[in-house]
């Protein structure tokens, strides 16, 4: 059940080629070797390097579609949003409060809209047949609960507020390595760097990044989930991307926030910025919807005036200004939107499944929390797949009921992000490495562990410093964090290469 780097003892022959190792690629992966089937999994840089790190770290329950009157894709992220908060990853999501504060700038009849959104948003809910213990009903406050939940509110002109509850992850990027070495539990080959240099529907030109082999793949169908790339690969597709970006604060710019904070985008009925609290003693402040042209970056800058509107609009509800100086860190990811007529922020996140001439399967659209139907519904187009798709029932590594969860004796942080496996990253570390256990696990800048750090390089091809701190952790996201916790991942590095050598 481990990722591996390279090409090194890959398989000429398999039932399918995966191309891309983000969220919906891994899924893929995941789907199909749970249905049997023979699966290598490539991606040209490493495990969640595109749009999959990049997120809000949350699993949306579909509210922001019902806005604009996309009631399938809202009802579709609802399931998928119980499925995995219930069933695949209680370990990765927890459910998170949303406050919509009631001032001055809302007037009656927008927070009355807002109210009936979030009322139907609960039938959604009922619908998905997601229990009201996980997610509870939506519900009015008062000014003093709404100060209490964030006390950072301007008091004047603050009549209450509205809460609605919805899903977060723990992360991202943990989620899509989880899910890819979920995939390697079931025999799927896992490897990073490896780049597609070209494919058709039974054939893939691979070239390993770390020895420069070339090596070609024969399959019975190969799926394309390279994402915002997905166009470079094949033709026929028109992918019109949207950047989506978030500013990175500490904790005591918003002190005391306890839920999610949505705040009205002036001028706007059904647009928002919202501030969400992290574990880890920071709030991430989104989010953007910008059209980008020409080429596509493998890693996007946030521009200036989109940290300016972040900050702007938070602000408008604060009691005190948000400043520049404020932001830690930003970062900005490309949606994988189908080219249509309107603005990037009106395009449907409908996800779909294209059949190039050559037979290459694409998946493109959708969003993360409904990464596991658009597998499914990948698998299916390949036509190769005898068995139904398990992925619905399936848990992920380290999955298991909320109590169990919460009875588990070990660090809090290793069981937010490897659930049940968190006992098993302290005792591989520390055979790996032969150091004790409470130096494995004291936290180093922004929580990270050594223990997590070794269990990357040995179970989950992290092959370098910024694999472990911008992937396989988030550290990396505050630039000043990422800095102090360099030494500790080049630790790692040479610790799991001593053991490899042994």
């Amino acid at each position: 059940m481990r990722i591996r780097a390279g090409l090194v003892d890959a398989p000429d022959h398999v039932d399918l080629v995966v191309i891309g190792l983000g969220v919906t690629g891994a899924g893929v992966a995941l789907d199909a070797a749970s249905r049997g089937l023979s699966v290598l999994a490539v991606d040209a840089h490493d495990v969640a390097f595109g749009t999959s790190r990049w997120s809000s770290k949350l699993v949306h329950g579909g509210l922001r579609y019902l806005a604009s009157l996309q009631v399938g894709i809202a009802h579709e992220s609802a399931v998928e949003r119980g499925i995995l908060m219930e069933r695949t990853a209680p370990h990765l999501t927890h459910p998170l409060p949303w406050l919509l504060p009631l001032t001055d700038a809302v007037s009656v009849s927008h927070a009355a809209l807002a109210s009936a959104g979030f009322r139907t948003a609960d039938l959604l809910r009922l619908s998905a047949r997601t229990p009201r213990a996980t997610l509870p009903s939506p519900r009015r406050v008062s000014r003093t609960e709404a100060l209490a939940m964030a006390p950072a509110l301007r008091a004047h002109g603050l009549r209450g507020g509205l809460v609605y509850w919805d899903g977060q992850l723990e992360d991202d990027a943990r989620l899509v390595t989880c899910i890819a070495r979920t995939a390697a539990a079931y025999g799927a080959e896992v490897r990073t760097r490896a780049r597609a240099l070209d494919a058709t529907g039974t054939r893939v030109r691979l070239r390993d990044e770390l020895s420069g082999e070339l090596r070609t793949v024969t399959a019975r169908a190969v799926v394309n989930a390279t994402g915002v790339w997905a166009d470079a690969l094949v033709d026929g597709v028109r992918l019109r991307p949207s950047r989506g970006t978030h500013v990175v604060l500490r904790a005591d710019a918003m002190p005391g926030l306890t839920t999610a904070l949505t705040v009205p985008v002036p001028g706007t009925t059904n647009r928002y910025v919202f501030a969400l609290p992290q574990p880890e003693g920071v709030i991430y402040l989104g989010l953007t919807d910008e059209p980008v042209d020409g080429e596509i970056p493998d890693v996007p800058e946030p521009s200036e005036s989109e940290i300016g509107f972040l900050l702007d609009v938070a602000a408008s509800v604060l009691d005190r200004p948000l400043r520049r100086s404020d932001v830690v860190g930003a970062f900005a990811g490309l949606r994988p939107l189908l080219e249509a007529e309107g603005s990037t922020a009106d395009l449907s996140r409908k996800h779909a499944v294209l059949t190039s001439p050559s037979g290459v399967v694409t998946v493109v659209g959708g969003k993360l929390t409904t990464y596991r139907r658009m597998a499914q519904d990948a698998v299916d187009a390949t036509g190769i797949a005898t068995a139904p798709c398990r992925t619905r029932d399936l848990p992920l590594l380290g999955a298991a009921d909320r109590d169990t969860l919460a009875a588990l004796p070990d660090p809090a942080r290793l069981v937010r992000r490897f659930g049940t496996e968190a006992r098993t990253v302290i005792d591989e570390s520390r055979s790996t490495t032969g150091l004790p256990e409470a130096e494995l696990v004291a936290p180093g800048p922004g929580g990270i562990t050594l223990a997590e750090l070794v269990f990357g390089v040995t179970h989950e091809g992290a092959v370098d410093v910024d694999d472990l701190l911008d992937r396989r952790t988030r550290v990396g996201l505050v630039p000043a964090d990422r800095a102090a916790a360099v030494p500790l991942a080049e630790r790692a590095l040479d610790l799991a290469l001593i053991a490899q050598r042994a």
